[in-house]
């Protein structure tokens, strides 16, 4: 087996996932770039997202509330049609 030479550049596993969320920004920061001071965009941003995260969740819960509703109302109409017919 041959040693591998100082100068070859590993890949993190870090790496990969920072080129994977965004291979831009991974190589913006491999060629030396700085970031961008955005801090009052970047908390804005997280805001927004929190605040839409909070709103799915939302929407997810009243539309498991929609089908629990509509399954108990097309229940409840067969029992009365039943009731019906045979009462």
């Amino acid at each position: 087996m041959g040693r591998v030479n100082d100068k070859q550049k590993f890949i993190r596993a870090s790496e990969i996932g920072e080129y994977v969320f965004c291979a831009r920004a991974w190589w913006l920061r491999i060629e030396g770039h700085e970031p961008t001071s955005g801090h009052d965009a970047r908390e804005a941003g997280e805001r927004w997202h929190l605040k839409h995260g909070r709103t799915v969740a939302s929407v997810r819960r009243l539309r498991r509330l929609a089908a629990y509703s509509a399954f108990l109302a097309v229940v409840l109409g067969v029992l009365l049609l039943l009731l019906w017919w045979y009462g």
